[in-house]
Order: structure tokens, then sequence, then C-alpha cells
């Protein structure tokens, strides 16, 4: 007996959203190492608290296979706050939740638990310097910017080897760098780092320049498509990321079982091909269909800036979800159309297209005859050669609907005897071990036991656990009858369920008085300190200037509301660096939403990024 020492691999975590408890177990079902759940206040997900009753039976069920439960308490907090967060902490630690993520400086000076710590994406982790002085204050996980390239991202790998690494590798895309977002906050009240964002980068705008031309025309100007980077998994590991994170703590379980299904499956076959990484949790998935990435929602996919600037990481016509493409329409007659294509429509399906106009249309199927169509209504301004796309799967997603994955911990027996009976031992793939002695009187069986013992031990269907060998060593073919071999099972599973639990450890904790200064001296509102437990950290580490967040004092004049990577003049083809190319259009450009809300646009060729001012 005995499973492979993998002491020396680096182990690989899959981390997937959850919206609830059901999201949750649905993700550890289908692969996730770990899972990230809202805390019941205070995540950057104001929708999407959770109990802690809920995270309780959650992170129960995902010790069980050693997957994680991490908590999101990762706004920024008023002074009225402190004092209900740190109970709130105490009792998430006692649920047995493995780290916070969290963005507020002040939780480091308050009372905690022994509990890992996780800095979120809402710390604005861009830069060696900003890592390095996490690490040095007892960080364990950093979850970097979206918007860093491999280079980035192992630049920070080779200078803080330590610390690990968490990368998002699918789901939507903030426009802005998160937390330095302000716009939701200046517009209507409602503050993205504090867990209420209104969506605004999902808006039309006009864009004009200086003199009031209209460069485009009521387009989704600051939505992006998502983010994919299933097919660049292997070279994100390779560039140190320890954590590959889907977005999508608002998503539904259906979402969240295809999605992580997927990514399951790609990293499984990089982890049997490359010996030097392991899975970070245990036992082997199942599945009972098919993932498809493009059958869940999505804006269309994109790398970001995985591999540097390139043009097409935007979705200006639309920030609604196409999905999968089907086909072209080839006539339309009547209450019909026809669909040229290779793919089978559903009565029910959910299917969508561009007019030739740029704007989206909707619509559901009634019924289905082979290639041609009836919808419940006929859309409008449907032609021939109009581009079809499928949003909604009937069959797809009722099969999700349904138990969909099954994940299971290999165990090895051994089956021995003793002076006055039997012994009947358990290993599972972690290592740990049981034995339970059976006093049973021995008498010779008639025919061969094998079969028998192998299938009443193998009865493993209501556990965690699945037997992939047994072993028998018996001096002599004895009759043990099945309901004797069905306790005997009964009671070895319960003490090996029982071990798990006592052997689970808690993840290391690095909570210390760091030496390294803040990279910064200063700190403007951006530096999102919003109470005074943060404003004394921040002095604690060299930072002498330091002005309230944004949502406390509003500055005065005109302020950087979103800073981007993202670049309009780029996407129009007039970058001075990339294309240089003149633009036709005077500069300042201005985006201006449907209300009439003017923003002038500053690009910043140094740094490579656009800043949207109010």
């Amino acid at each position: 007996m005995g499973w492979n020492n993998m002491i020396h691999q680096r182990p690989i975590e899959l981390l997937a959203p959850a919206k609830n408890l059901e999201c949750g177990m649905a993700a550890i079902d289908h692969g996730a190492d770990a899972v990230y759940i809202g805390a019941p206040r205070f995540g950057a997900r104001a929708s999407a608290g959770n109990s802690v009753s809920d995270i309780r039976t959650l992170a129960d069920y995902a010790h069980l296979f050693r997957a994680r439960v991490y908590v999101t308490v990762n706004t920024i907090l008023r002074d009225d706050e402190l004092a209900d967060t740190e109970q709130m902490i105490w009792q998430l630690y006692e649920a047995g939740v493995d780290a916070l993520i969290v963005q507020d400086m002040a939780v480091m000076r308050m009372n905690l638990p022994p509990i890992a710590l996780h800095a979120s994406t809402q710390m604005d982790n861009r830069t060696v310097e900003k890592v390095k002085f996490l690490a040095d204050i007892g960080f364990t996980q950093v979850v970097l910017a979206r918007e860093l390239s491999l280079d980035e991202i192992y630049r920070i790998h080779q200078s803080v080897p330590d610390i690990l690494l968490e990368v998002f590798v699918h789901g939507a895309l903030c426009v802005s760098y998160s937390g330095q977002c302000y716009v939701s906050e200046a517009c209507y009240g409602r503050s993205a780092n504090r867990g209420e964002c209104a969506q605004f980068c999902r808006l039309a705008f006009n864009m004009e320049d200086a003199e009031g031309r209209v460069i485009a025309r009521n387009k989704h100007l600051l939505s992006l498509k998502d983010l994919n980077l299933s097919a660049r998994l292997e070279q994100v590991l390779d560039a140190g990321a320890s954590s590959l994170k889907i977005e999508g703590r608002l998503k539904d379980v259906t979402y969240v079982k295809n999605v992580v299904a997927f990514y399951r499956t790609q990293l499984d076959k990089i982890i049997k091909r490359r010996k030097e990484y392991r899975r970070a949790s245990s036992g082997k998935v199942r599945l009972g269909f098919i993932p498809q990435l493009d059958k869940s929602f999505n804006r269309g996919f994109t790398h970001y800036f995985l591999e540097g600037r390139i043009p097409d990481i935007h979705s200006f016509d639309t920030p609604k979800s196409l999905g999968e493409e089907m086909g072209t329409v080839k006539e339309v007659r009547g209450n019909s159309f026809t669909v040229a294509g290779f793919k089978p429509f559903n009565n029910g399906d959910g299917l969508c297209y561009m007019d030739e106009g740029g704007r989206l249309h909707g619509f559901r199927v009634n019924r289905v005859e082979g290639n041609r169509l009836f919808p419940h209504e006929m859309p409008p301004r449907l032609i021939s050669r109009t581009r079809i796309y499928r949003n909604l799967d009937q069959k797809f997603e009722q099969m999700l609907s349904r138990k969909s994955a099954e994940r299971k911990i290999g165990v090895e027996a051994l089956l021995g005897e003793t002076h006055f009976g039997f012994l009947l031992t358990l290993e599972d793939e972690d290592g740990i071990s049981v034995s339970i002695s059976c006093e049973y009187k021995k008498e010779q069986a008639r025919s061969s036991q094998s079969e028998n013992l192998h299938t009443q031990l193998g009865k493993l269907g209501n556990t965690p656990f699945e037997l992939t060998s047994l072993k028998i060593e018996w001096t002599d073919n004895w009759f043990v009858p099945s309901s004797v071999l069905a306790e005997w099972r009964r009671r070895v599973v319960e003490l090996l369920l029982s071990a798990r639990r006592i052997n689970l450890r808690r993840l290391p904790i690095g909570v210390k008085k760091g030496t390294s200064p803040f990279p910064t001296t200063k700190l403007n509102y951006m530096g999102n300190v919003m109470n005074r437990e943060a404003r004394a950290f921040y002095h604690a580490y060299g930072v002498t200037d330091i002005q309230p967040a944004f949502e406390v004092v509003r500055p005065e004049g005109d302020q950087v509301v979103m800073t981007c990577r993202h670049c309009l003049r780029y996407s129009m083809g007039w970058c001075p660096v990339h294309h240089r190319k003149s633009s036709p259009f005077r500069e300042p450009y201005y985006i201006v939403s449907a209300d009439g809300r003017r923003f002038r646009l500053e690009f910043d060729c140094k740094h490579c990024q656009m800043k949207v001012w109010e």
C-alpha cells in the first residue's frame, strides 16, 4: 500500500467563485481546489453575502477533499464598522474558513485569530514593490491585477518567490484597475470599493473631440470582452502563478459547474504532463457532460494584456452575452427562418443577433424543425446572412440543472487477519491510514470469497471515497457474511472520515510587524483610506501624507475617476506609439453618457494608460 510522495511538486490551485452554498459545493464537486465566497458583510459584492452557518457547511464539505474556503472581506471600512468586522472574522475562523481576502489595512491592526490573509486585487497589486511589502507584513497570497502580462507576473514571482500569486484566468473584466475606480461613487453615490458598483463601464456613450465632433455614437466604449486564458494556463503557471482564479461571485450554479469543469479538465492535462506541478486538493472528478465555455455567459473572449497590448479586447456593440456562434440566416419566410450551420437547435433556446445598425436583438425559439426555426415572435430586422448566436442552450442548461459530476477520494484497502479475527485497513490518496480490529470466528468457506469481498468492501457510493485496490492477506479462504463485511466497512469509513478531519492542517499564517516601509510616502484618495486604523497602519510604515478616501471627502475640482490600461485612442487606431498615425480629431476627447455627463480622457503614453476625468 502507499501513494506516491509528491512533496517536491508545486501545488496548483483552481480557485472558483461561489455566490452561495449551492454554488460553492457545486464548484468542489466539479473540481475546484478552493472556492471564494462573500462574508455576511463587507465583501466587494454587497449583494452576495452569506451566513456564517452556510460558510461553515461549505468549509466542512470542502475540507473532505482537502479543498479550501476563502472568504472575501474586501471592502474599505468605516470607523463604526471595525469592531463588527473583527467579531465577524473570529466567527469565520471558528466556522473553519481557511483564509480571508482583504483590502482594508485596518484588518492588520485588529485582534485576529490565527488565519491566513490574502491581499485582494482591490489593493491594486501590480508592482514588485507592492507585493514585496505585502509579503513582508505577512500576506501569504496576493491577487494580482488582471492587467498584468506574463513578463510582469514572472518578474514579481522572481523578485518575491515565497509569496503565492493568484491570477485571474476567466470571467468579466473591470476596465479600471481594481480598487482605482471611483466613477460609480461620483455619479451615483455607490462605491465600488464598498461593494456597490453600478456597472458604469457597461453603459453606452458617445465619444466626442474638443470641437464637439462625434467620433463614435452610442457605443459601449468602456465595456471589455471576458477573460479566457484556458489556452494559456501552462504559460501562466510557468510565469509563477500558484492559484488560477475564475471570476463570477454573482454567477449562477450552471455557470460555475460548466466553467470549473472546463478548467479542471485543462489543468489536469497539464499536471499529468508536467510532473513539477500537482493538484492542491484530493479526489478524482467524473463529469456527466462535456464542458464548453461558449455555452456559458460571455461577451466574447480575450487574453487581455497577457501577451502585451492587442487590439481586440473590447465589446463596443453590446455588454450582453452573445454566446456560441450557430451559423448565418439563410432564408426568412413568414413566421420562421432557416439557418446555415452545423450545430443543432433545441426548443426553448435563446438566440440573438446584431442587426445592420449594430443593435442587439434576442428571442426564444418556440419550435425547431431541422434547420428551420419558429420563434415565439419573429424578431425585427432579421435578414439573410445575419450571424446567429445562441446565448441559452436549453438542453445544456437542463442537463446542468441536475447532478452533473461526482468527486471521489481514492482509497486502498488491506484485509488481513489476527489471532482473534481480522484486521481491515484503509489508506487514502493523501496517505492517511486507519485500521479496525474485527473479532470474528474463522470458518472456511465452501467457495472463493474474493469476488464478494471486493463487492462488499467496494460499496462506498454514499461516501466521498472509492476503492482503488483491495489486498487480501489471509492464510485460508475464510467465510465472512456480507452483513458483517458491511458493518466493518461502515466502521472503517467513519474512522477515516474522522482521521481526515483531525489531520486537516490550517494554512500558514503570517501577520507580523514588517520592516520594509510602504512603497510611497504619500497617499491621495486613491489610497482608499477610510478609517483611523488604516491611517495609523500607513503612518507606522512611513507614509506621512494621507488623504481620506474618495468616499469620505470628495476632492475639490476635477478628479481621475478611472485608471485603465484599455485605451480608446489605441482602439481607434491613433496610438502615437503603436500606430504612429495621426488622428483626424482634435484632443482632448470626451465620452458622453446618455444623461449628458461628460468625462475627459487623458492618455498617459509613458505608462501606457488611459485616465477618465470627471
